[in-house]
């Protein structure tokens, strides 16, 4: 796997360590029969350079992604000083063979697996798929100090 182009004002090292720590979801753009694109909010972890979600099998993502595997996205907080992560890459879909996947990203965005939506979300686990997205083109973003005296009035 060849290294992502890299653009903006971070290097890989600030990439990596802020897509490891976010707890965003990340916005994933896929295109759609029709020719516009379709963008959805999905849960996250990234590990070993690729962006992994977990969806269900028979989602429109995972149809859609089975047609076109190209996608686009972005990682990055919805209130200001704006900044984060934003690129193009091709998902993979596989089925989701084991539960750490799925019980990673509840312990990162729940912070636990012992609630309801986790335990249903698990007991289901053989019905959802593995969104594998390797990037090969990021862009970042960091407007935190530029905006640091208009965020604080």
């Amino acid at each position: 796997m060849s290294a992502p182009a890299i653009k903006g004002p971070w290097q890989q090292p600030e990439i990596d360590r802020f897509l490891s720590r976010a707890d965003y979801p990340l916005r994933l753009a896929c295109n759609a029969e029709d020719g516009c694109p379709r963008v959805v909010s999905l849960w996250y972890l990234y590990r070993q350079s690729q962006l992994l979600c977990v969806t269900h099998r028979e989602s429109q993502i995972a149809r859609l992604l089975r047609r076109d595997p190209r996608v686009g996205f972005e990682v990055s907080p919805n209130e200001p000083p704006y900044h984060g992560v934003r690129g193009q890459g091709l998902a993979e879909l596989e089925p989701l063979d084991d539960e750490s996947t799925l019980e990673s990203l509840l312990q990162h965005y729940l912070g636990s697996s012992d609630n309801t939506l986790g335990q249903w979300l698990l007991s289901r686990s053989e019905e959802e798929l593995l969104i594998s997205v390797t990037p090969s083109r990021m862009f970042s973003w960091d407007y935190r100090e530029r905006m640091a005296d208009a965020i604080e009035a």
